[in-house]
C-alpha cells in the first residue's frame, strides 16, 4: 500500500522520492539538448539539481522541527510530485534558487516561535528573502511572512526595524558586488521584473491538468487543515496559520509573476505540501487516500505524454 510505505520517514523514502525527482529532472535538462552542452552547462545544472534536492531535506526539516506534520515522508513526496509535473519548472534555474532562499527564509521565521535570538533570526529571514528577490522579484512579497511573525512572536519596536537593516544590507552587497564584477551599477530596473496577467498558457493540457488536479488536493485538504488549526494549542495555532498566510502570499507571486508557463507556482508547493500531508497523516478515508495518491504519483508520468 503506497499509504503505508510513505507514511513513514526513512532513508529508503527520501531515497525513492529524491530518484523520483532525479529522474525527471535529467529528462529535462539532458535529454532534450539537441546540440549537446558544455561542461560547464553540465555543472551548472547538476548544481541546481543538488539546490532542488536541499529544498526537499529543507522542507523536511522545516516540518519535522516545528512538528508541522507527523514524521511522515508525504511533505516531501507531494513536493517532488508537484515539481516534476511541470516540465518549465525543472528548467527554470532561477525560481529554484529563489525557493531555496524562501525555504530558508521559513526556516528562520517560524523558530521565532522560540522567543530565542530573535533580531538574529529576523535579520536572517530578511537576508535570505532578499536574495530571493534577486532571482525572482516577486518574492518581494514573502516579506510580508516577516511582519507577521513579528506580530505574532516579537513584537518589540526594534524588532520591526531589523528587516530593514538587512534588506539594506543585502541591497549595498549586491551593487558592490555588481560593480565589482560586472563594472555596472545594479539599479532598480535590474531588480524589478513587470507583471504578467495573462494566463492563456494556462489552458495548455500539460499545465491545466496538472494545476487542477492540484487545485482540487488544496480545496480538498484544506477543510482537514482550518480544523486542525482550530484543535491546535494556543502556541501551536500562529505556526499553522503561518503555513497558510505562506500560501496566500504564494498564491500573489504566482498571479504576479512575469511568466506563465508553471514554474512560477514552485513557491505554492511548500505550504500546500505540509497542507496536504497533514491530510494524509490524518486516520480517516484510508481507501480514498489510497487512490487519491497512486492518481498524484502517476500524473508526472502521464504527462510526460502530454508535453
Amino acid at each position: 500500500m503506497l499509504t503505508s510505505f510513505f507514511s513513514k520517514s526513512k532513508p529508503i523514502n527520501l531515497t525513492v522520492i529524491v530518484l523520483l525527482l532525479v529522474i525527471f529532472y535529467t529528462g529535462v535538462n539532458f535529454f532534450h539538448l539537441e546540440n549537446g552542452f558544455e561542461i560547464l552547462d553540465l555543472l551548472q545544472k547538476i548544481g541546481v539539481l543538488g539546490l532542488l534536492v536541499l529544498s526537499l531535506f529543507v522542507l523536511n526539516f522545516i516540518a519535522k522541527k516545528n512538528e508541522l506534520t507527523k514524521r511522515s515522508a508525504y511533505k516531501t513526496l507531494l513536493f517532488a510530485i508537484f515539481a516534476i509535473s511541470f516540465s518549465e519548472l525543472l528548467a527554470n534555474t532561477p525560481v529554484i534558487i529563489s525557493n531555496l532562499c524562501i525555504l530558508l527564509a521559513l526556516r528562520r521565521i517560524i523558530s521565532l516561535k522560540s522567543h530565542k535570538f530573535v533580531q538574529q533570526k529576523i535579520f536572517d529571514a530578511t537576508f535570505w528573502i532578499a536574495i530571493a528577490t534577486l532571482y525572482n522579484f516577486w518574492s518581494v512579497l514573502f516579506f510580508l511572512l516577516i511582519f507577521f511573525a513579528i506580530l505574532n512572536f516579537a513584537s518589540a519596536f526594534k524588532n520591526w526595524l531589523v528587516p530593514f537593516v538587512a534588506f539594506l544590507a543585502v541591497a549595498m552587497l549586491t551593487v558592490t558586488f555588481h560593480l565589482l564584477v560586472y563594472d555596472e551599477l545594479y539599479t532598480l530596473n535590474n531588480w524589478f521584473q513587470t507583471s504578467n496577467f495573462d494566463f492563456r498558457r494556462y489552458n495548455v493540457a500539460s499545465i491545466l491538468v496538472p494545476l487542477s488536479i492540484i487545485l482540487g488536493l488544496l480545496f480538498w485538504t484544506l477543510i482537514q487543515y482550518f480544523s486542525a488549526i482550530q484543535k491546535a494549542s494556543i502556541t501551536r495555532r500562529p505556526v499553522l496559520s503561518m503555513i497558510l498566510f505562506c500560501l496566500v502570499i504564494s498564491i500573489a507571486v504566482a498571479i504576479f509573476a512575469p511568466t506563465k508557463n508553471g514554474s512560477e507556482l514552485i513557491f505554492f508547493f511548500v505550504p500546500l505540501s505540509i497542507i496536504a500531508s497533514n491530510y494524509f497523516d490524518s486516520k480517516k478515508d484510508r481507501i480514498f487516500k489510497e487512490i487519491l495518491l497512486a492518481v498524484l504519483i502517476l500524473m508526472p508520468f502521464i504527462l510526460v505524454f502530454l508535453d
